[in-house]
């Protein structure tokens, strides 16, 4: 399988349990892997034939902008099933999600979650 990369995508939200977390945005820092076979687009090279990462990408912002869940956890797999659902020709997804800031001594902390296709 190929590999479609969507990296370093900062979308402000809601996230978290903390009271003053509930209250403004923050940065979420998240990137993405889909399994893809590739091999269809690259032959035509018609976008019709390709997963279009645009369309996954602003569906993933949507999300997250409109969202308020409390767990980083609940937030990637969300994340991973919007882009299972959104196109039947991603066959594995992972999704990373971090907070950048979270904790006083590290740079992020997040969680990465890997889905297939059933």
């Amino acid at each position: 399988m190929d590999r479609i990369l969507i990296k370093d995508l900062r979308v402000m939200g809601i996230l978290g349990i903390k009271p003053e977390e509930r209250l403004d945005p923050q940065e979420i820092l998240v990137n993405v892997v889909l399994w893809v076979d590739t091999r269809p687009a690259a032959a035509s090279d018609d976008i019709t034939d390709a997963v279009n990462y645009r369309t996954i990408t602003k569906a993933l912002i949507a999300h997250i902008e409109q969202g308020r869940p409390m767990l980083v956890e609940r937030l990637a797999d969300e994340l991973a099933g919007i882009c299972l659902d959104l196109d039947h020709r991603v066959a594995k997804v992972e999704v990373t999600v971090e907070k950048p800031g979270a904790l006083r001594h590290a740079r992020s902390v997040g969680v990465a979650v890997v889905r297939e296709r059933s």
